[in-house]
């Protein structure tokens, strides 16, 4: 984003900000979808690093022209008023992120971490305590004491409950991420007629 933003700035004035503001989200929706690839113990490099960067393109390609289209909806007059609502938006859409997609986390999670559980076959006792513990999510920790065989079993089960859960954030992410393409195609109009061109009959 840091070395990009002067190009995406330029967008606006080039090609106006409807097409960006559907190129970006698209992008960004890509960029989500490949951080559903990673799995436990992939590489950074393989696996997260080229999510981020797809996924930095498309903000970038997105906020310029999406500040601009926000900034122009009002006259110069209430362009303080403009700045203050896509502000406040922006910032309560952040916190409403959060909360919802922390609970389409733990509601994948749990019934995840309940069948991998079962299929690694672990003591009654350790089982319960490791579900004691579900509201840590992948900080669950096993049983003191456990067996290191025993200890890996519960470490690789938390991890694959908890790659579910984060798979299924990235998906909803990638989804709303598509829908924002949605609305900017549907929703902003292309730039307006050039002045030359106004008033002439077809």
């Amino acid at each position: 984003m840091f070395a990009l933003s002067r190009w995406a700035g330029a967008l606006v004035d080039a090609v106006g900000a409807r097409r960006p503001l559907i190129a970006g989200p698209a992008v960004a929706a890509v960029g989500f979808a490949l951080f559903a690839r990673p799995g436990v113990g992939d590489g950074y490099w393989t696996s997260f690093f080229p999510a981020v960067c797809v996924l930095g393109l498309g903000m970038t390609i997105t906020i310029s022209p999406l500040t601009t289209t926000v900034m122009n909806a009002l006259g110069e007059g209430l362009a303080g008023v403009a700045s203050g609502v896509n502000n406040a938006v922006s910032r309560a859409a952040g916190l409403l992120a959060i909360a919802a997609l922390g609970v389409v986390l733990a509601q994948v999670f749990e019934p995840r971490l309940h069948d991998a559980l079962a299929q690694a076959r672990l003591p009654q006792d350790v089982t319960d305590a490791v579900l004691a513990q579900r509201h840590k999510l992948a900080a669950i920790a096993p049983p003191a004491g456990a067996a290191s065989a025993v200890a890996a079993r519960v470490h690789d089960a938390v991890g694959a409950a908890f790659v579910a859960g984060f798979r299924a954030v990235m998906f909803v992410s990638a989804a709303l991420a598509a829908a924002s393409a949605a609305c900017a195609w549907w929703l902003i109009a292309d730039r307006p007629a050039a002045p030359e061109s106004k008033g002439r009959t077809p």
